[in-house]
Order: structure tokens, then sequence, then C-alpha cells
């Protein structure tokens, strides 16, 4: 059996914290390392512990959970985020979304979604609620001009499948510098600032490109 999904937990709700800690002490292959009420003692947490995943509620005392997924991405980049939120309405979930997390969930989503979609984010997908799917493909007109390479279209398939770098390094036969390299350009050409964004853009236009590709 694999090493159980070492994973910290941070709300400031006790009952929320309880919860979500009874819940995932259930299952086997995942095993709660530390919890957290605030987002300072959840950045404590994670430097002394580096977990893989990290459970953040969006609002908390003293830093945000948006707060914290940024000092994350900094300090345990190797760190998987799942922001937790009670809000659901349209303009909260692109600002989430466009943050970057590795995952996002509802807090009035079925319990049984929070351990599966921890299995998902260590498993190198993103993950989001049905709600928030859709906000995944708007209409971005300026960027359909853009022309990627073969290779960086290679790339950003794979981003988009949920890859980490070392998969795509894998997966392609390259250097870790050489896939960060195609991201920098990736990034730049569509205007993008981070994984989720450049995601979308494949979603709506990269798998055109791919089938023309194909068929010349």
């Amino acid at each position: 059996m694999k090493n159980p999904i070492r994973v910290v937990i941070a709300d400031d709700h006790a009952l929320v914290l309880q919860g979500l800690r009874s819940l995932l002490a259930a299952e086997e292959d995942i095993r709660v390392i530390a919890t957290a009420t605030d987002g300072e003692r959840l950045m404590d947490a994670v430097e002394r512990f580096a977990p893989e995943v990290a459970l953040v509620d969006v609002r908390m005392p003293y830093l945000d959970g948006l707060a914290c997924l940024e000092r994350i991405r900094a300090t345990a980049p190797e760190t998987r985020v799942l922001l937790i939120t009670a809000y659901d309405d349209g303009d909260t979930l692109r600002t989430l979304i466009a943050a970057g997390p590795d995952g996002l969930l509802l807090k009035c989503d079925p319990p049984e979604q929070v351990a599966a979609a921890i299995r998902q984010v260590m498993a190198g997908q993103l993950v989001f609620p049905a709600s928030a799917r859709q906000l995944l493909r708007p209409a971005t007109p300026k960027t359909t001009a853009v022309e990627l390479s073969p290779r960086e279209l290679d790339v950003l398939k794979l981003v988009a499948e949920g890859l980490s770098n070392l998969e795509i390094t894998q997966r392609l036969h390259i250097s870790a510098n050489t896939v960060k390299f195609h991201l920098q350009n990736i990034y730049q050409r569509l205007g993008v600032q981070n994984r989720t964004e450049a995601s979308r853009w494949y979603l709506d236009h990269g798998r055109v490109r791919e089938g023309e590709r194909s068929r010349s």
C-alpha cells in the first residue's frame, strides 16, 4: 500500500474543521497531519509539515485563502491547494479560478467529494465543481489569433489534461527546464497567468489547432 496522502486543513469554523477531519479519518489513503484556524497558522503548518495537499477555506482571519495560496505557491510549490468556499456566485468563482488553485470545493458539495478531490489533485488533475466548469470556457476572442508552435501545443495539451511538469518531461522526453521555457512562452503569448487560464484557452481554441495540425 502506498503512503497515505498527507493533508492539512484550514478553516476558522470549528464545526467545519472537525467535520472535515472526521470525514477524512475514515479514508485509509489520506492522513490529516495538521489543522489550522487562520491563515498564519496554516502557513506555519505548511512550513513545518510540508503537506502534499492543503484544504484551505477562502475566508479566514489574518491571511485569507487567496493570500495563503499565493504564499504556498512561492514557498511550497509541491503542495497542491484545494480552496473551499461557501459562495457559488459567478464573480466569486471567477476570482477563485483566476487565482490558479489546483481545485475548488463548495461547502454545499456532497462530503464524499472531498476525498475524491484530494486524490484527483494528487493525480495532477484540476478539480472544479459543476457550477464553475462553464466559467473555465469564457469567450476570449482576443486570443484566437495566437500562434503556438507544435511543441508548445504539445505541452499545453498535457497541461490541460492535468499533467505536472515532471509528467510532461517524461511524456515528451524533454528536460524540466525545457518544459518551463515552453510554459513561459505559452503564458506570454496567450496573455495568461497560470495553468488554469492556459488550460481554459486550450479547451476553447487549442483543440481546434490540434485538429488542423493532424489534417495537414
